[in-house]
């Protein structure tokens, strides 16, 4: 019979055998993960130290990443930086890397929307985090649709939202509205004056009393953007749907194609979208249906991205299909 003295030594030495079982069962897993086949003589404990450190760093990682809500992932929304080659005026330093910027004249990158100097190797290095700022925003027309949105803290550029409700105060019942073009020279002052006084502009029926000067205003701020609001990316997406027969099937593109979109240009096209839908409802005043504002606003919403001439004209009747089942489908895609 054993002795109280040796009972108690193996009751001490228990919990240690069961911890060398369960390190050897993790080094197995770890080598089987790893793809190692083991001989007889397994490696030193010393071996396996920095593959178990690099194991648990890869299983903690995943871990707190599965658990981050969907807020805390990096937005869609995140914007390049508009880097053009500058001249900078006495000493200037890289804003990345902090070193000097050496040279007379084009010394490094500056961006025009939110004024970040870098070096131009640096620049490829910079994250997509830029915060535009008006100050460096010299106009409203021709300006990035996500620029000018971020500069102004707003889900929609100013002039949509501002045209849109002046448009609605007093023009739904406007016969041939968006049909008919107001005066070029008067269309040109507005644009003017939004690219000078921005949201502080006055359209109102006391500045221009007629109501076809705003959607003219209107449709070449949209016309006048660098990536349209049915950005080139998602361009593709959208004439595919278009040429779908099946009713579901077409839908579930469009819904497809509308998830691709930088979310100020799905924010600006719903908002528009909705408004168009109201036109319509007011036909019997106005005469505009969804056919006839699709025939305005499919080449002013959509531009073939870098195709040939005779695409691009192919392509016309496919981009009015996409503006009027987006006007007919509004309260089911949006």
């Amino acid at each position: 019979m054993p002795s109280r003295e040796s009972y108690e030594v193996c009751q001490e030495e228990k919990p240690l055998v069961q911890k060398a079982k369960r390190e050897a069962n993790q080094e197995d897993i770890l080598a089987a993960a790893l793809g190692m086949r083991m001989g007889p003589q397994k490696p030193s404990a010393t071996f396996w130290q920095p593959l178990k450190l690099f194991a648990y760093s890869q299983l903690t990682s995943l871990v707190r990443r599965a658990s981050l809500k969907e807020s805390d992932w990096p937005s869609r929304s995140e914007k390049a930086h508009n880097f053009k080659v500058h001249t900078f005026r006495g000493p200037h330093w890289c804003e990345h890397c902090a070193s000097f910027m050496w040279g007379l004249m084009a010394q490094g990158v500056k961006c025009a929307d939110c004024g970040l100097n870098t070096h131009k190797q640096c620049s490829s290095l910079v994250p997509n985090n830029c915060k535009p700022d008006l100050r460096h925003i010299r106009k409203v027309y021709s300006c990035d649709l996500s620029t000018l949105v971020k500069a102004c803290n707003t889900a929609r550029p100013m002039v949509v939202d501002m045209c849109i409700r002046e448009i609605e105060s007093r023009g739904l019942k406007s016969e041939g509205l968006y049909r008919i073009s107001g005066f070029s020279e008067s269309v040109e002052e507005v644009k003017s004056r939004f690219d000078k006084d921005g949201e502080k502009t006055d359209i109102s029926v006391n500045a221009y009393e007629d109501i076809n000067i705003i959607t003219g205003a209107l449709k070449l701020y949209l016309r006048d953007l660098p990536v349209p609001v049915i950005s080139f990316d998602a361009y593709p997406r959208f004439i595919e749907a278009a040429k779908l027969t099946d009713t579901e099937k077409k839908l579930e593109a469009f819904r497809e194609a509308l998830a691709l979109l930088p979310p100020p240009h799905a924010e600006t096209l719903k908002y528009l979208m909705a408004h168009l839908k109201r036109v319509t409802q007011n036909e019997k005043f106005n005469l505009m249906n969804a056919e006839n504002l699709a025939i305005i606003f499919g080449p002013t919403l959509m531009r073939a991205p870098n195709t040939d001439a005779i695409t691009a004209l192919n392509d016309i009747r496919y981009q009015r299909q996409v503006v009027e089942v987006l006007i007919k489908k509004e309260d089911v895609l949006f």
